[in-house]
């Protein structure tokens, strides 16, 4: 079927798909997805396949409500509840103990699941429409920059797909906040389109979790979300020369001198609408000809706080 506009009419065909064992792209408030049967493991295995995924590497499940979601989990702390009642749908994962209908192959081995409602209304007319809950991934090949439109799905999966579903550009454009608890206390373990500092509000003092050993969620590996050309975060000001192989990426002011291109995340110093644009402007470096990119640090608050958390992954080599 290819890429098709998400009409009514090819969300419920989109819908089809999924129920019978294929697999659709599809846009969320955070990045695009790469859904199918979440409880089906044959149909999540396809998943892999498509994005080169290695299999230790879990799955988040996707919900079209919070009563649905709550029914993936065996047990669920009282601040768990809170968050989900504070923030679903919306850019918040749940990774709690799983039930016994989620399969071995969603959660790579691990007693624990993933789990989030999405705020997209696209994304939630598929998922009611499939029936069941929807594992989805970044739409992108496995360690590549996540997609915030069906055109960066298209170019990195192909037909791998068997159908993507055009909602337009994704709004907050980095993945979901991870968050896990230990004795009751949330612990971070990925940043992302939820602020911290908003969920400390509601559950208390967050703490984040050291990566290493094997990922207890998405999205965790020490190096991912990197694009073609070797990146380098360096200071506002910075001494780095401009050259016809070198990009620059700023956050609110574009750099002097003549580089082969260069992005601006925010001219207002909006980290929302800096976090909104980071995978698109690294897309548009996707040329052979760039070799480097230079980008500026952001304000660690916030969102900031998940833009610096994919920058620093697309860095390492």
């Amino acid at each position: 079927m290819g890429q098709v506009k998400a009409t009514p009419g090819n969300i419920k065909k989109a819908a089809a798909v999924i129920r019978a064992g294929g697999v659709t792209a599809f846009p969320t408030e955070t990045v695009y997805g790469l859904g199918a049967d979440g409880l089906n493991p044959q149909a999540c295995a396809r998943i892999f396949e498509i994005k080169g995924r290695p299999r230790f590497d879990p799955l988040i499940l996707h919900e079209c409500s919070a009563a649905r979601a709550m029914k993936l989990f065996s047990k669920v702390p009282a601040a768990a509840k809170k968050l989900a009642a504070r923030f679903w749908p919306g850019p918040l994962t749940l990774v709690l103990p799983k039930a016994a209908a989620v399969p071995d192959i969603v959660t790579s081995g691990l007693a624990t699941v993933a789990v989030r409602v999405p705020s997209n209304p696209v994304a939630l007319a598929l998922i009611k429409a499939a029936g069941r809950p929807v594992a989805a991934p970044s739409a992108n090949r496995f360690g590549r920059l996540s997609p915030t439109s069906a055109a960066h799905v298209k170019k990195q999966l192909g037909r791998g797909p068997d159908m993507i579903l055009d909602g337009g550009k994704t709004a907050i454009g980095v993945e979901s906040t991870i968050i896990t608890f230990e004795v009751g206390r949330p612990v971070l373990l990925r940043p992302g389109g939820l602020a911290v500092e908003e969920i400390e509000k509601v559950a208390g003092p967050v703490v984040v979790k050291k990566r290493g050993g094997v990922p207890l969620a998405p999205g965790c590996l020490a190096k991912h979300y990197a694009p073609k050309a070797r990146l380098e975060i360096i200071e506002r000001g910075a001494a780095v020369k401009p050259g016809p192989h070198a990009a620059y990426l700023a956050f609110s002011k574009k750099p002097a001198g003549k580089w082969a291109a260069v992005k601006v995340l925010s001219p207002s110093g909006s980290l929302r609408e800096a976090a909104a644009g980071l995978f698109a402007c690294l897309h548009s470096f996707e040329k052979k000809e760039i070799r480097i990119i230079y980008a500026e640090r952001v304000p660690a608050q916030g969102l900031g706080r998940a833009i610096m958390d994919r920058l620093k992954r697309a860095s390492r080599r």
